[in-house]
């Protein structure tokens, strides 16, 4: 019997090999299109699933006021909640953020990339396989290291690593233990370097510089445990800072906000941890929940299309094998068997498109890869499961419901050829039409707004200009002595030809500032970041003084108490006449808080990417405090001979500057860029999908056009043969479907608003969703209508009429 099956189905195989063809195809879009979205979503889940401590592990995050959340912490915090809360069994300081530095060993240098300084206490958090060395107080030494196996490949060759000794960041250290990095892991470190910096910092609530985690014991609930933490702050920190002032807590805390303590587990923080400024609460980044789900949702909806597709073209079909069915049933085949028959063969075709699926996948995967910058494979047991459940479900879906409507089919109707003036398949078939209508609306309004969102974001005035200005890593490791080298250097860079200007700030355009520091004034606490900048950054960037002036060397007081604002930073404090205002600052010294002169206040810039508002920002000389942060050279140079001057800087560079390291750079313009290229993806994966969902609706139409005005080229020989003219019949043949069309673009501008008016919530400087996206859409779906609509329906028109009517 399956063999009968199977031959029956290769017969209608070869007599409609283009519905075929169209058939597996569109299934195989639409089961690729859901692949694409697994690998994604299980890459995305298993982040810390490995790790036996992801239950009981929690990141610290604080927010201060109505300010940013910060994935970062104090040391007198964390030591005092470790040893007044019992229910914490340990806690981890370390920096949650990779270095970038170069590594020696004997005559070796190599230049690495995560490299990672903590506790002691690291591996307790984060139980990477111990290959070589100790495997317990790993870090507990001063001045040890565990390194991973590919690093220890790369730096010893063949040589055993434990027990050697290499040299970073000026110091030498030793290595313990040889680590297998177990990935995808929040923290992918090549290097674990013991001795986190304390000095200076022990008795100081107020500086958030370390990351911090902590482990709870098994049972407790965190919710306790984070009470507990906030009541450490509060008491150590609050009511000490409120006493000291003279003020009631109450007044304390209404004018310098509160410091609220936030936990995120490590199980979930990667996609619904709390994200901090910046987005990066731990090294490996923060997961993109919403582009997952946009991911997910897309996909799920072609594959429903191509779903619908297909059960469009097989009820439409279902005409040809009326007789058949009839035949069978006359025969003595039940209504089961016909049925069972129907899935095989539907489960034949969903096995070919699954097939063709995993061919497009395998072929675009290193695409996907680069749009997500990840490295997903196709592999694993999960994935095989899924792979199987979405077999059954697309059988079930595409299967059924083909096979019980043909099965249905009334014996006697059918034999006498009835079955094409059933309108209840007509209907089912039509409403199908429209639901793609639906679809296609909703794809091609999503591709024109996002589309539209990120032209805006592109052309948008960021109130600054990085039109030929570079930035250089300013790899220096002696801090104390930055500023100094930084501005012999800047001398000497001036004198290469093609150099136009030399500046500096702590900070990057497109991430922000490197530091944040709170002040009250008036009664106003605000937590604005810090630009400690060189003179003539601003005149550099382009960025405009709308009142008072520009720090200038011309001034000795602008190296020592002069600052500036932006706008926002002046509106926040309610200044009216901000300058010569003077402000005590958040900045301490050995004689306590400063006080600066307000000279300046600079127009608003976009620092940080469109999604954000512009933050409050007060401006100071690098030379007025003793630390500063700033980690990059920004050099101006000239568009003539760009090369030869690029080559210039490169040669001082590596000579005078950073010899332990390769020069680097890039366009300021550039690294802004990345601030929005996410965006730019969703706009990419907005277009190749809105092509896909055409193309599968474009299949369903021509498909159910061609089959509807088959069933009705007697009715158009019956016409011409009275009279009618081709344009009437054109018109006749065609309207029902532009009413279709109307019906289906009515139904999809509902949820496209509403899904794309949250999209841009996301945003703070968006686009307005106006009429224009909407209408084309609507032009667009109509023109696609009627040109395969008319190119059928005129095909249809020149029949012979002879061979239809011969037998009347």
């Amino acid at each position: 019997m399956i063999f009968n099956w199977f031959k029956i189905f290769i017969y209608h195989l070869k007599q409609s090999k283009l519905f075929s063809f169209l058939n597996v195809l569109g299934l195989s879009i639409g089961i690729a299109s859901i692949i694409f979205a697994i690998l994604y979503w299980n890459n995305e889940h298993s982040y810390d699933q490995w790790n036996p401590e992801k239950e009981n592990s929690y990141l610290v995050l604080n927010k201060i006021g109505s300010g940013d959340i910060w994935a970062s912490n104090s040391i007198p915090f964390g030591e005092t909640s470790k040893a007044s809360i019992p229910e914490i069994e340990e806690i981890c300081f370390m920096n949650n953020w990779y270095d970038e530095e170069v590594i020696k060993y004997k005559d070796q240098k190599l230049l690495t990339k995560n490299i990672m300084v903590s506790d002691e206490n690291f591996f307790d958090f984060f139980p990477f396989e111990i290959v070589k060395g100790a495997k317990q107080n790993i870090l507990k030494e001063k001045n040890s290291v565990a390194i991973s196996t590919e690093q220890a490949e790369l730096l010893f060759k063949n040589e055993d690593p434990i027990g050697k000794s290499i040299s970073y960041n000026n110091n030498i250290y030793t290595v313990k233990s040889v680590y297998r990095l177990i990935k995808p892991s929040s923290i992918e470190p090549t290097y674990v370097f013991s001795g986190v910096k304390r000095e200076g910092d022990l008795n100081s609530w107020g500086n958030f510089n370390y990351g911090l985690m902590v482990k709870i014991k098994d049972g407790v609930d965190p919710a306790l445990v984070l009470k507990k933490m906030q009541n450490v702050v509060y008491i150590n920190r609050t009511v000490k800072d409120a006493k000291e002032s003279g003020q009631t807590v109450e007044q304390y805390i209404k004018e310098n906000g509160e410091v609220k303590v936030i936990i995120d587990q490590l199980k979930t923080s990667r996609l619904h941890g709390t994200k901090s400024s910046g987005g990066k609460n731990f090294p490996e980044g923060y997961g993109n929940l919403k582009l997952l789900y946009i991911m997910l949702g897309l996909s799920v909806l072609i594959l429903v299309l191509s779903l619908v597709n297909y059960i469009n073209l097989a009820t439409a079909s279902a005409i040809k094998r009326a007789k058949e069915v009839g035949v069978r049933k006359i025969v003595g085949a039940s209504k089961n068997q016909i049925i069972a028959q129907f899935i095989f063969e539907t489960a034949i075709i969903v096995t070919l498109a699954i097939l063709f699926a995993l061919a497009i996948v395998e072929l675009s995967l290193p695409y996907y890869n680069n749009f997500l910058n990840k490295t997903l494979t196709i592999n694993g047991s999960e994935f095989y499961l899924q792979l199987i459940l979405i077999f059954g479900l697309v059988i079930i879906f595409a299967g059924i419901f083909p096979a019980i409507y043909i099965s249905n089919f009334e014996t006697l109707k059918v034999l006498k050829g009835n079955f094409s003036r059933s309108k209840s398949g007509i209907w089912i078939r039509n409403s199908m039409l429209i639901f793609q209508f639906g679809i296609a609306a909703f794809f091609i309004i999503g591709a024109l707004i996002v589309n539209s969102q990120v032209n805006y974001m592109m052309e948008k005035d960021l109130g600054f200009s990085g039109d030929q200005v570079i930035s250089i890593p300013f790899n220096n490791l002696d801090r104390s002595k930055r500023t100094d080298q930084y501005l012999a250097t800047k001398q000497e860079i001036k004198k290469i030809p093609g150099v136009l200007g030399v500046s500096a700030f702590a900070g990057s355009f497109g991430g922000s500032t490197n530091s944040s520091s709170g002040f009250k004034h008036n009664g106003i606490f605000v937590q604005p970041r810090n630009v400690e900048m060189d003179f003539g950054f601003l005149d550099m960037m382009k960025i405009k003084i709308v009142k008072g002036r520009d720090l200038s060397p011309q001034y000795a007081s602008d190296t020592i108490s002069s600052m500036l604002m932006n706008e926002t930073l002046v509106k926040t404090l309610n200044l009216k006449d901000p300058i010569n205002t003077i402000i005590t600052s958040g900045w301490g010294n050995d004689k306590g808080n400063l006080k600066f002169k307000i000279v300046g206040v600079v127009k608003d810039f976009n620092i940080t990417g469109l999604q954000d508002k512009v933050p409050p920002m007060v401006f100071i000389n690098l030379q007025t405090l003793k630390w500063n942060n700033f980690n990059n050279v920004l050099v101006k140079v000239s568009p003539n001979n760009l090369t030869e001057t690029l080559e210039k800087l490169k040669s001082y560079w590596e000579k005078n500057v950073n010899p332990d390291y390769p020069f680097d750079y890039e366009f300021v313009n550039k690294g802004f860029a990345k601030t929005y290229a996410e965006q730019v993806k969703q706009k990419n994966l907005f277009f190749i999908l809105n092509l896909v969902v055409i193309v599968i609706a474009v299949f369903g139409l021509f498909a159910l056009a061609s089959f509807s005005m088959e069933r009705r080229l007697k009715e158009i020989a019956i016409r011409k043969t009275l009279g009618a003219e081709t344009d009437i019949l054109l018109k006749e043949l065609s309207k029902q479907y532009i009413v279709f069309c109307l019906i289906g673009f009515g139904i999809g501008i509902v949820p496209a608003y509403i899904l794309l008016q949250k999209w841009l919530e996301d945003f703070a400087f968006r686009i307005g969703i106006s009429t224009v996206p909407f209408a084309i859409a609507l032009i667009s779906l109509l023109i696609l209508t009627l040109v395969i609509v008319l190119t059928k329906a005129f095909q249809v028109t020149k029949i012979d009429v002879l061979k239809y009517l011969k037998y009347e």
